[in-house]
């Protein structure tokens, strides 16, 4: 669901910054302050009002779509091609653009009370959300 909600706000953003300057940059930009907005947001209010561990709460990462929506874009000069075929990137590069953050959470770890288990089932286990 987040990648089909926050590609309307990058679309009308590359838009303004397209049809206005000329600069190929929209999509980026609104995802660089929307991430920005993102993070004070979690670490205001989860980590600093309500204790809760950052990695719970880390906001997932559309820089790279929207790098490839903004290529896209500039290579084709065509909002048609970039609503096909850089929205279709725009979706397929969301999962792969947050494994390398996700990536550390799948490791085995021991729990002290014996069984062998991932570091994310061992967070969830020890904050029950």
């Amino acid at each position: 669901l987040t990648p089909i909600l926050l590609i309307t706000f990058p679309a009308a953003t590359q838009y303004f910054m397209w049809e206005k300057m000329r600069l190929p940059i929209g999509a980026t930009f609104c995802v660089m302050t929307l991430h920005f907005g993102q993070w004070m947001n979690r670490v205001f209010n989860f980590y600093m009002w309500a204790w809760f561990p950052v990695n719970f709460v880390t906001p997932s990462l559309m820089i790279p779509s929207a790098i490839f929506l903004d290529v896209t874009l500039m290579m084709t000069g065509s909002y048609m091609f970039t609503a096909l075929f850089g929205g279709m990137g725009w979706s397929l590069l969301f999962y792969p653009a947050n494994w390398t953050w996700l990536a550390p959470f799948h490791l085995a770890v021991k729990h002290p009370s014996g069984p062998l288990m991932s570091i994310a089932d061992l967070m969830g286990m020890e904050y029950v959300r």
